[in-house]
């Protein structure tokens, strides 16, 4: 064979290796769409191209779909950890799942396939021989799905008749390091399919349109029905749309063609495009060339990734036009769909990957494009706000401040975390953006634009290939002749904190001297500036040894010299970080009242004030103003002072805490705060109380960051002094006490099921107690809800000389002054009636409201109808020289915000049928509760 024959030979190997390595497997489709029943009949075939060097005796199929069949499946377990109630109390015909599965081999015989266990949308095809590496085999495939309502994830069909589907048929999943990817729908995005050929033959009725981002072969109508034949080549996945009439709008760019329905009503055409046009001229230029001749952007892809901080403001705030947020909204959607449909990663276990590209590309499109922009838009021209540093951060540096959200709260993940182990608000946001400001830092210590050179190198290497995040690493490094191995062992792969801060700082007219002080012991480059008024002077990058460094700079007449003045570095304390080189007060920051609330501004001591207005009974409306530290971001110590004026008892009250936050990054023991809190207030018309709470909180969590297992050790001192009141004479002799009380705490709350453990121990000097509680509540499919409360009690010695400590059947004394009582003292009338649940937990009042010595007690209640419960309570008292003493109620219970806004109407207790007795509407009681952080936390549980 002569030289020209062997070069032609090699390249012929080649190509065909390449083809294969591209082309691992091919699908063709058949489907026809019933879009009355929601139903699809599928035919297809699936040849498995065996590229792996393994012998395989089986085939792993996704069949995401079948995720939606019942509330036991791990997508269903995700909603519930979630609080989102919508997919368990369903309706059946609501729900997807794939039924009536055949599957077939090449001599058309039978193959025997399951589900696994723990995967129910998974399908594993047992073969009747293994299949060699090089070897193909054919699946013949028929079976029907049923889509499931877009209400859930927003695919599926919803009320108008339109259906998106997506992963809606069987699909090899990706085989790799000798195995297949077992990955179940979470509602992640990051389904692991091979990457594959398909032909698409999609039979619909007549006048239903569709729209994909596969090329349309060819469309044959008749009166009755519709056939489209799609083609796609080399795609792990692909979007379709059916519907009666279509909202997509076409558009043209200089290579391929943009279909869209992202909702840009608000905007002309021509402004659309342009929008678009721009964000496709960015990307092209800075992650390369997409290689598909469509791609399709629809509003539904937006909403299921929304750009955070736009989508929560309401309507009538407009701080930004209606053609940048259309551009933005485009813009962080299509970088989006770009890069799962090009990039082939694994996105479960390396999303870090995707989410930084597209982080990176949105800050590096804001500052070519709109550098001046503030994170509030337009309303940073409004001179009466010009005080807030919310309203003075540049665009980009919201994302920093998402990220340390969580990393203040010590819930910050590490970026190489599976995406399905991370918590919510870190899956959807701070993770996304801690991604994007790592690569914009390792950008700016590399200099020369490394990072952008590493990203358009490596996609335009790896576009349309499964890749993984080894292969970006390795592209990122051909960069620099630096080691960055601590960039993906500190930055990437681990939840290490960085932060710096000066330690001495000494100066002459040329030069400087100091010393830096690393916090974390995590060593990684920061850069330093020197600063002269609002410019800077000089910058220099800092490669800190392990222990703290000494360093020279020359000092080009800069007045102050500051650590990571442009955020950079994504640090977890920016406040450390500045010295003044002037004469006096080096450390000095400035005191700045900021009214609300505000972001931290490292280079000023922040006071925020808010008026504040609460009620009692005896003290009347209560108009204060609180003064306190706290900003957005958590801090290691917090003041909060709360002074108020008493309007009934024409006095001063109010309260306050001091409080200093422990966190401890690698241990279930997670967090520790050390509290000192203070309040005076009227129990009585005629007389005040002054509390004081001296208390520790250690908090523990599950290694899972997930699990809602929630754990806490409260301990406290509470001295009370109460004045003497001429009217609340129930025990002279408890004016001044003091209780030491230990609780622990070990709660698991989901939308289906909650468990809640109280161990409750007091000690003071003349009585001893402990005290158990457990509650339980399941939610079932049927939407019917069962409660129940166990809480038993007993005196381990007691010497007092009345009930004011003793076991409360219905209405706790709160001798401890724990409770939102808006009328303690009461024994009557309206805000007697107020309930809360503590202690008996019984509803109605009866004869024998104290125990002196023990109680257990069961409250239960089941739900009737929507918010419509019945509830019963039963328990055992037991008194001084007294036998024990058997009581019971019931009722109904609605339960219109379950713990914050409820009533209970009593019908039969041990009184006898009290819906009968004089005065029913005092026996009726209430549970409402006001307070705007309480009700915060419905909101917090579904994202903490």
């Amino acid at each position: 064979m002569n030289t020209i024959a062997k070069i032609w030979l090699l390249l012929l190997v080649v190509i065909t290796t390449a083809n294969n390595s591209i082309a691992q497997h091919y699908n063709k489709v058949i489907a026809e769409v019933d879009t009355e029943t929601h139903l699809l009949n599928i035919e297809q075939k699936i040849i498995f191209h065996n590229t792996s060097a393994d012998s395989i005796s089986e085939i792993i199929l996704n069949d995401w779909i079948n995720a939606y069949s019942d509330v036991k499946t791990p997508l269903a377990e995700r909603f519930s950890d979630e609080f989102y109630r919508g997919f368990h109390l369903a309706k059946e015909e609501e729900r997807g799942k794939t039924s009536n599965i055949s599957i077939l081999n090449n001599e058309l015989l039978p193959l025997f396939w399951k589900r696994p266990e723990k995967n129910p949308d998974l399908i594993v095809v047992q073969l009747a021989q293994k299949l060699a590496p090089n070897q193909k085999i054919t699946l013949q495939l028929r079976y029907k799905v049923k889509i499931p309502s877009s209400k859930f994830t927003k695919f599926g069909y919803d009320e108008f008749g339109n259906i998106n589907l997506k992963d809606w048929f069987l699909t090899p999943a990706l085989y790799t390091n000798q195995a297949f990817v077992q990955y179940s729908n979470e509602n992640l995005d990051d389904i692991a399919n091979a990457v594959s050929d398909f032909d698409i033959e999609l039979k619909v009725a007549e006048g239903f349109t569709i729209n994909t981002d596969l090329d349309t072969v060819e469309e044959i109508s008749n009166n009755d029905y519709s056939i489209y034949k799609l083609n796609g080549k080399n795609r792990v996945n692909f979007s379709l749309f059916i519907e009666p009439k279509s909202t997509f709008t076409n558009f043209k760019s200089e290579s391929f063609e943009v279909i869209t329905n992202l909702d840009g009503d608000k905007i002309t055409p021509f402004a659309q495009a342009e929008a678009i046009d721009c964000v496709v001229r960015f990307v092209k230029k800075l992650v390369g060339d997409y290689p598909f001749k469509k791609i399709l952007i629809s509003q539904t892809d937006y909403e299921r990734n929304p750009f955070y901080g736009l989508n929560q403001l309401p309507s009538f705030i407009r701080p930004f036009t209606d053609e940048f947020t259309y551009e933005l909204k485009f813009l962080k959607t299509y970088l989006n769909v770009y890069l799962n449909n090009s990039l082939f990663i694994d996105n479960r276990k390396e999303s870090w990957v995707h989410d930084g590209i597209q982080i990176y590309t949105m800050m590096k499109y804001i500052e070519e494009n709109y550098p001046n922009t503030k994170m509030m838009g337009n309303v940073s021209t409004f001179k009466l706000l010009k005080s807030f540093n919310l309203i003075n951060l540049d665009f980009n540096e919201q994302y920093s401040y998402f990220y340390m959200l969580m990393a203040r709260k010590n819930l910050d993940q590490a970026l190489g975390t599976p995406k399905n182990t991370l918590i919510k608000f870190n899956e959807q946001i701070a993770s996304k953006y801690r991604a994007g400001l790592s690569l914009r830092f390792l950008n700016s210590y590399l200099e020369n634009q490394a990072v952008s050179k590493s990203i358009y190198a490596f996609y335009s290497k790896n576009k349309g290939l499964q890749t993984t995040a080894i292969d970006f690493e390795n592209k990122l490094k051909q960069q620099t002749n630096k080691d960055i191995d601590w960039f993906f062992n500190t930055v990437i792969y681990s939840r290490n904190l960085i932060d710096y801060k000066f330690n001495k700082v000494t100066k002459t007219a040329d030069s400087i001297q100091f010393t830096l002080k690393n916090k974390t012991g995590i060593n990684v480059p920061v850069p330093v500036y020197g600063v002269k008024g609002k410019e800077i002077v000089f910058k220099k990058w800092l490669e800190p040894a392990p222990k703290d460094s000494i360093f020279n700079i020359e000092r080009s007449n800069a007045s102050k010299i500051v650590l990571n003045y442009k955020n950079e570095v994504p640090e977890y304390n920016l406040r450390n970080n500045w010295k003044s080189l002037k004469s006096f007060f080096p450390n000095n920051r400035p005191v700045k009242f900021v009214f609300m609330k505000d972001l931290e501004d490292p280079y000023y001591n922040q006071i925020l004030y808010v008026p504040t207005l609460e009620y009692n009974l005896y003290d009347g409306l209560i108009p204060g103003t609180r003064l306190h530290n706290k900003t957005i971001l958590e801090k290691p110590f917090i003041f909060d002072i709360n002074p108020a004026y008493s309007t009934n008892a024409k006095t001063i009250s109010g309260s306050g805490f001091f409080s200093i936050n422990q966190n401890y990054r690698n241990s279930r023991l997670y967090n520790v705060k050390y509290n000192m809190s203070a309040s005076y207030f009227h129990y009585a018309p005629d007389a005040s109380y002054t509390k004081l709470n001296p208390n520790i909180q250690i908090r523990i969590r599950e290694n899972d960051f997930r699990d809602n297992r929630k754990q806490l050790i409260y301990l406290r001192q509470v001295l009370v002094n109460r004045e003497k009141s001429a009217i609340v004479t129930n025990d002279l002799t408890t004016e001044n006490y003091s209780v030491f009380n230990a609780k622990y705490f070990n709660t698991k709350t989901e939308i289906t099921k909650h468990f809640n453990f109280i161990g409750d121990f007091q000690v003071a000097s003349n009585f001893g107690k402990l005290a158990g509680e457990i509650e339980f509540r399941k939610l079932f499919e049927n939407n019917q809800q069962f409660n129940l409360r166990v809480y038993a009690g007993k005196f381990l010695y007691n010497n007092t000389n009345s009930d004011f400590f003793s076991f409360a059947l219905d209405r706790p004394t709160d001798y401890l002054f724990d409770y939102g009582y808006y009328g303690r003292s009461e024994s009557s009338g309206f805000f007697s009636q107020q309930l809360i649940v503590a202690e008996g937990g019984f509803k109605s009042k009866l004869k024998t409201p104290y125990a002196n010595q023990w109680m257990s007690t069961i409250n239960a209640s089941y739900k009737l109808w929507n918010w419509i419960e019945v509830y019963g309570d039963a328990g055992l008292l037991k008194n001084k020289f007294q036998k024990e003493t058997f009581l019971f109620d019931s009722g109904i219970r609605l339960n219109l915000v379950p713990d914050y806004f409820e009533m209970y109407l009593p019908v039969y207790s041990s009184n006898g049928w009290e819906i009968s007795q004089n005065n029913y509407n005092e026996k009726i009681r209430f549970i409402i509760t006001l307070s705007p952080k309480s009700l915060i936390n419905l909101f917090n549980r579904k994202w903490f």
